[in-house]
C-alpha cells in the first residue's frame, strides 16, 4: 500500500471515529433498517452479545469489528437519518380529569447488567418489549428479555378507555313539536386480547432465538457457495474448514442468557492429562465392539440380519449431564450424587449375559478402571431394581463437581432443527456442514490446537460414552422386542435379526433409524449362520 493510500486509510478511520453515534442511536439505526442484531453481528464478525452491549452502552467497539461496525452506521445514517428536533414548545397544561398525553420519543430501555457484563436476573414477568415471560429486568425493574432475545414489536397499543356515556341536551326551543332527547349511548366494550400462557410465551420467545440464530448458519453456507461459483465440494471443504470457529460462535450465542457460567480452563486431574501427545489419558470410555457368539457369517445359514445406522449419535449425546466447574476429589460414593458429574474409579459388577453387549466394552484387563459419569449412570440403572442385569459398580474415588443435563441443549435443539430442513430441502451442504460443527466441537474438546476457547476433555469423555450409553439402550430395547443383537459396534451401529421396523422408526431424523450401506459384507441386509455353543 504506498504512503497516500495509507495516509487516507487512516484519516478515513478517524473521520468515522470522530463519529460514533450513542448507543441509542446505534440501536435505533439498526431497528430503523430492521435488522437483527443476528445479522449485524454476522457482518462485522462479532457475537449478537456483543452488538447488544454496544447498544445498552456496556462496552465500546473495539477492533476488529469497530471499524465494520461504524461503517455500517455511517451508510445506515445517511439512509436513515435522525429526525431534527422541533423548537420546544410550551405543553397546555391538562385539562382536570383528562389523561396526559404520551411523549412522541421514550428512550428504549436497557437491559440490568452486573459488573462483569452479564444480565441479572430477578421475578419472572411479561417483557415490556414483546409481552413473554422473562427474569431478566431493565434498568428501572421492569422485565426485559437480555441482549436480543425478542425485537420490539412496534409501539404497544393499548384498547383505548370507553367513552364516557353521552347525554344530548334537549333542545332549547318553545315548539311545541320538538323532538325527545335521544337515548344514552352505551359504551362499547373493547375486544379482550387473549394472554398467551407461559409456555407459549417460553415457546415463542425460544423460537424467536433460534431463528435468529439459525440465520447465521444459512448465512455461512451461503456465502461460502458465492465464494466457491458454485462449486459444491469447494464450498463444502471451506465451510468444514471453519466449522470449529463456527460453531463456537453458536455456543456462544447460545449462552448469551444462561444462569450460570462454566469453566472452560479448569485446573484437571492427571487421569485426563495426555502423558504424551501419542498415549491417551486413563478415562476408559466404554467402546462396544460386540458380536453375539450364537452368529456367525462364516457358518453357512439363512437368518436375515439388517445393519442399522443411528442418525447423528453424537448429536443426541449432547444431552448428557456435564460438570460445569472446576473437577473435586472425592473418596468413596461421597461425589456420586444426581446433580453432580465427572469420571469415577469404579469396579464393575461381573456381566453374565452373552446375548447382550457388555456396557463397560471389551477389555483387555479386569479391575478398577475410570469411567465417565454417562457409563457410571447406564451401570447404575442395570443394577437397579427395574433391570437387575448387574452388580452395582464399587466406587472408590471421584472427580465431579455440579452438573447440568441442559448445558448443551440450545445448540442441540438448534443444529438439530437445522439438520431437520437441511433433510427436507435436499441440502447436503448444509447437512455436512452441520455435521462438521457438532462432530468436531466434540473432538475438539480436549487438548487440541484447532480450539483455543476450551479446554474439557472430561466434557469429550462424557459425550462420547453417552452416544456409547444410547446406543445400548437401542440394543435392549431390541433384545426386548424378540430381536437377536447380532453386532454392536462404536457409537452408531446395531445390527438385529427380525423386524426392526415394528421396533424403531425408520428415516433419517435424529430419533429414527436407517438401514447402513457401506463397504463390506456386514452391511445393509445380510445372512447368518448358527455357531454351536
Amino acid at each position: 500500500m504506498s504512503a497516500e493510500n495509507s495516509v487516507e486509510a487512516l484519516l478515513e478511520e478517524a473521520r468515522l471515529n470522530a463519529s460514533m453515534p450513542s448507543p441509542a442511536e446505534r440501536q435505533r439505526l439498526r431497528e430503523a433498517a430492521s435488522l437483527s442484531r443476528a445479522q449485524v453481528a454476522a457482518a462485522v464478525g462479532v457475537g449478537r452479545g456483543t452488538v447488544a452491549n454496544w447498544e445498552t452502552g456496556h462496552s465500546d467497539p473495539t477492533p476488529p469489528g469497530r471499524l465494520p461496525y461504524l461503517k455500517l452506521l455511517k451508510g445506515l445514517a445517511e439512509i436513515y437519518p435522525a429526525a431534527s428536533a422541533p423548537a420546544a414548545v410550551p405543553e397546555p397544561a391538562a385539562a382536570p380529569g383528562t389523561a396526559a398525553v404520551p411523549p412522541a420519543f421514550v428512550p428504549a430501555p436497557e437491559t440490568l447488567r452486573g459488573p462483569d457484563g452479564r444480565a441479572i436476573e430477578g421475578d419472572p414477568g411479561p417483557c415490556i418489549r414483546c409481552g413473554m415471560e422473562t427474569t431478566y429486568q431493565s434498568t428501572d425493574g421492569r422485565p426485559l428479555h437480555s441482549g436480543a432475545m425478542c425485537q420490539p414489536a412496534g409501539t404497544a397499543t393499548t384498547p383505548a378507555a370507553p367513552a364516557p356515556s353521552v347525554q344530548a341536551a334537549a333542545p332549547t326551543t318553545t315548539t311545541a313539536t320538538a323532538h325527545a332527547a335521544p337515548a344514552p349511548v352505551s359504551p362499547v366494550s373493547p375486544t379482550p386480547v387473549p394472554v398467551p400462557s407461559r409456555p407459549e410465551r417460553r415457546a415463542r420467545s425460544a423460537a424467536r432465538a433460534q431463528a435468529d440464530t439459525t440465520l447465521l448458519i444459512s448465512r455461512a453456507v451461503q456465502e461460502e457457495a458465492e465464494r466457491a461459483g458454485g462449486d459444491e465440494e469447494t464450498a463444502l471443504k471451506a465451510l468444514i474448514k471453519r466449522a470449529i470457529p463456527d460453531v463456537m460462535h453458536l455456543f456462544n450465542e447460545t449462552r448469551a442468557t444462561a444462569r450460570y457460567d462454566y469453566t472452560a480452563y479448569p485446573a484437571l486431574p492427571d487421569i485426563l492429562k495426555k502423558p504424551s501427545k501419542k498415549d491417551p489419558d486413563q478415562i476408559w470410555e466404554a467402546r462396544p465392539k460386540f458380536h453375539h457368539p450364537g452368529y456367525s457369517l462364516r457358518a453357512p445359514g439363512d437368518i436375515k440380519v439388517t445393519a442399522l445406522d443411528v442418525n447423528a449419535a453424537y448429536l443426541s449425546a449432547l444431552k448428557c449431564w456435564l460438570p460445569i466447574g472446576k473437577l473435586e476429589h472425592s473418596t468413596g460414593s461421597d461425589g456420586v450424587e444426581p446433580k453432580r458429574s465427572g469420571v469415577h474409579l469404579i469396579t464393575p459388577g461381573e456381566w453374565t449375559h452373552p446375548h447382550l453387549p457388555d456396557p463397560i466394552g471389551d477389555r483387555d484387563e479386569p479391575g478398577a478402571l475410570w469411567i465417565t459419569n454417562s457409563t457410571l449412570r447406564l451401570l447404575q440403572r442395570l443394577s437397579g431394581p427395574k433391570y437387575g442385569l448387574t452388580d452395582a459398580p464399587v466406587i472408590h474415588e471421584s472427580w465431579t463437581s455440579g452438573a447440568t443435563e441442559n448445558f448443551l441443549d440450545a445448540l442441540r435443539k438448534l443444529l438439530s432443527a437445522a439438520r431437520d430442513e437441511a433433510i427436507e430441502n435436499r441440502d447436503t451442504l448444509t447437512l455436512e456442514y452441520v455435521k462438521a460443527m457438532y462432530s468436531k466441537l466434540i473432538s475438539t474438546m480436549g487438548e487440541s490446537i484447532h480450539n483455543r476457547e476450551m479446554i474439557r476433555p472430561d466434557w469429550m469423555h462424557i459425550i462420547h460414552s453417552q452416544a456409547y450409553a444410547n446406543l445400548w439402550g437401542k440394543a435392549y430395547k431390541a433384545h426386548q422386542a424378540g430381536l437377536d443383537v447380532v453386532a454392536m459396534m462404536g457409537t452408531d451401529e446395531l445390527h438385529v435379526t427380525g423386524d426392526w421396523r415394528q421396533v424403531f422408526p425408520e428415516g433419517r431424523g435424529v430419533s429414527q433409524m436407517k438401514i447402513k450401506h457401506g463397504e463390506g459384507k456386514a452391511t445393509g441386509e445380510y445372512t447368518v449362520g448358527t455357531v454351536d455353543r
